[in-house]
């Protein structure tokens, strides 16, 4: 069953102007990806596998992969700005599974941001140099969030050229921590034979270990599928998407694996594990003679400010977007009179977020930024399991008529096994993150009733999506 919702009626409204070409949508979509994932989770990585921690990463590039090639046919499909939800709804027609999945990808948005926040947190303490326990870095983490919605309501939106300048320092981040692998390689300060090494608990076989920090490292991989968002203000998105998504998903994952295994061999995985902030072992480590100290958890923390600052715009922009077609109550979708930015919807997430960084902090301590850095790598891998499914029944049942990129059917099947497989709990992933997930979807939940009730007593108007292609905007 397919719905063309998004297709029927044209609007008013002007076209996006196509202003990005290749090298840019490569930059956004590099930029995208790389961020709080491999500067905060690199230690926990190691701690799973031990020495050999470049193989989740490897392993997560593959399922990343997969799922690309879905999103390639679908997004050269539909160029339409809308991402999961709309593949979802084309697929199914089944509105309130159509919400599940925006708010999904909404509910990820929040925990990324709030990973990023509390990771910001512990930089700080470092370039600050003050001994920080677990409720000081959840009150500068708190703080951090508070900013990036002040931030978001003087109406800072996604600038292409401003993303290159972030991307740009967070890449000079990961090179130094491999150049500075390649100083000590030289200088005779290594140790190669960590990094074959699996190293796991008594109790758990190598492909449990790996299976569980695959599962963490995928959250490094992320950011990928937001480029579809991108799709209207592409230059020829048909030919250009599926080289560029390609080309930058194996960057990342060349710079991930290059990282992992200098960080692995120039610091014991031991002190990589117990470390807030791994890289800067490595830095420490490496190059001890170097002023880094204090300059590395500056680009540390400049590369996760930009990643919490996306995705608390993108979770803003959904849930205002979800209260414009009344599926959220629509007292989320105000807007500041001469701002003209969803205050409703900002505060709104800003306030999740708030919640989880308490609650999370005060139910994991430490361990906070793992627990929050699943939650967001479970909550996408279940949307793109889905994904996934929509592009398989998206193959037979529809058909549009300009060219499009195809994926061998058997890539969808893998991704959606793979993905699924990842999302269960033989994965040995921390009951912790089902928990917060489940919180936030029964939070959606909550609110599409609300909204049912209110939409019956009012005007009876249906609860649905009219346009979905609209939603993102």
């Amino acid at each position: 069953m397919s719905s063309d919702v998004g297709s029927a009626a044209p609007t008013q409204q002007p076209e996006l102007k196509r202003a990005l070409g290749p090298k840019l949508l490569l930059l956004f979509i590099v930029g995208d990806i790389l961020g709080t994932g491999v500067y905060a989770l690199t230690g926990d990585v190691a701690a799973e596998v031990g020495g050999a921690a470049w193989a989740p990463f490897l392993v997560a590039f593959s399922v990343a992969t997969l799922t690309a090639f879905s999103y390639l046919e679908l997004v050269t499909k539909y160029p339409q700005a809308a991402g999961a939800a709309l593949y979802t709804h084309k697929a199914f027609g089944v509105h309130f599974f159509t919400f599940l999945v925006a708010f999904a990808v909404m509910s990820s948005g929040i925990t990324s941001a709030s990973t990023a926040s509390k990771f910001f947190a512990e930089n700080l303490a470092v370039v600050l140099d003050f001994e920080a326990g677990s409720t000081a870095v959840m009150v500068v983490a708190l703080v951090f969030m508070a900013i990036i919605a002040l931030v978001n309501l003087r109406g800072v939106s996604e600038s292409v050229k401003v993303n290159v300048v972030l991307t740009l320092v967070e890449l000079t981040g990961l090179l130094i921590v491999i150049l500075i692998g390649f100083y000590a390689m030289s200088q005779g300060n290594v140790d190669f034979s960590r990094v074959v090494v699996f190293d796991t608990a008594e109790d758990r076989s190598t492909f449990v270990a790996v299976t569980a920090a695959t599962s963490l490292a995928f959250f490094a991989m992320v950011g990928f599928e937001d480029s579809v968002n991108m799709a209207e203000e592409t230059h020829d998105p048909s030919r250009h998407f599926p080289r560029v998504m390609l080309t930058g998903l194996g960057l990342t994952a060349f710079v991930y694996v290059l990282v992992s295994v200098a960080a692995v061999a120039v610091v014991p995985v031991g002190v990589l594990a117990d470390s807030e902030t791994p890289l800067l072992e490595v830095v420490r480590a490496g190059a001890p003679g170097l002023p880094m100290d204090t300059l590395y958890p500056l680009i540390s923390m400049f590369a996760v400010a930009n990643t919490a600052l996306i995705n608390m715009l993108m979770a803003s922009r959904l849930i205002y977007g979800m209260a414009r077609q009344d599926v959220l109550p629509r007292s989320l979708g105000s807007v500041l009179p001469h701002r003209r930015t969803p205050w409703a919807a900002i505060v709104f997430v800003t306030v999740i977020a708030f919640g989880l960084i308490i609650g999370v902090t005060q139910l994991m301590g430490e361990d906070t930024v793992t627990a929050l850095g699943g939650t967001t790598a479970l909550l996408l891998l279940g949307v793109f399991a889905i994904v996934n499914v929509a592009c398989l029944v998206l193959k037979r049942s529809h058909h549009v008529r300009h060219e499009h990129f195809h994926a061998p059917v058997v890539i969808p099947v893998l991704g959606a096994v793979t993905c699924a497989f990842l999302v269960g709990p033989w994965t040995d992933r921390d009951p912790v993150q089902y928990t917060i997930a489940g919180w936030l979807l029964g939070l959606g939940v909550v609110l599409w009733v609300v909204t049912w009730l209110i939409n019956r007593g009012g005007r009876a108007k249906k609860t649905g999506f009219r346009d979905v292609d609209q939603i993102s905007r």
